[in-house]
């Protein structure tokens, strides 16, 4: 991940429109021109994060960085409409851990599908360690970043996608659900699963069934579990 530090190279990558996955603020800090990057950042959508300042210390490598520094992102994020022109979209609640996004990403382009959904606080955004496990899919597949998975879900819903959420206590296995079309498949973040009013948002939830005594799998292994079944499904239509 590249990092930018200092008010006048971080609001020139702004104003260039370069991809940034976020803008940290030092606790504290204020001014003007500090203000000015907090507005450029929130116009292009990109999240604003005020931390103590020892944290920025240590991402920027020096206390020299003018209270702000900004995260790359290893490319643009797309609007929602990329993912309604799709007959499956893949909705991530949560992944926190960059290497699962990256395989997650990586197997729903080899799934066939049109684009990944995830949230803009608390998951992990598109960086160079995502690219790397997404191994080239990013330069086909759509990231799209949203505010609120719940309300992505419900305009999703608009445009005719049916929702069916990867839970442990889903009603239906996966394998015997006759997916409706356009899909949006939802899964949730390491350890947590869905959140509550992700669940309610979902038209289905549905389990993957195992053996042994672990009741859940890692979620890029789930990911592609569901993803090729209904992959298989599409095949034979």
């Amino acid at each position: 991940m590249s990092i930018l530090s200092g008010i006048h190279p971080i609001a020139e990558a702004l104003r260039a429109g370069n991809p940034l996955d976020r803008v940290l603020i030092a606790r504290g800090a204020g001014g003007p021109r500090l203000q000015e990057i907090i507005d450029l950042a929130r116009r292009a959508g990109i999240p604003v994060r005020f931390e103590p300042r020892p944290s920025l210390d240590r991402l920027a490598g020096t206390p020299a960085h003018q209270g702000v520094v900004a995260l790359g992102a290893a490319q643009k994020y797309l609007e929602l409409d990329s993912a309604a022109a799709s007959e499956l979209a893949v909705v991530l609640d949560g992944v926190e851990d960059p290497h699962n996004l990256g395989a997650i990403i990586r197997t729903a382009h080899a799934a066939g599908a049109g684009s990944v959904i995830i949230p803009e606080r608390r998951a992990a955004g598109i960086t160079d360690v995502v690219a790397k496990a997404a191994a080239g899919a990013l330069e086909y597949l759509p990231v799209v970043r949203v505010t609120n998975i719940n309300r992505a879900l419900e305009d999703l819903k608009e445009r005719g996608f049916w929702i069916y959420g990867l839970d442990e206590h889903g009603t239906e296995e996966y394998s015997r659900v006759e997916y409706a079309s356009p899909t949006a498949i939802v899964l949730g973040g390491e350890g947590k699963g869905l959140h509550e009013q992700v669940r309610k948002h979902c038209d289905l939830l549905v389990r993957i069934p195992v053996a042994g005594q672990i009741s859940s799998l890692n979620v890029s292994v789930a990911a592609g579990i569901v993803l090729f079944e209904w992959k298989r499904r599409r095949s034979e239509m």
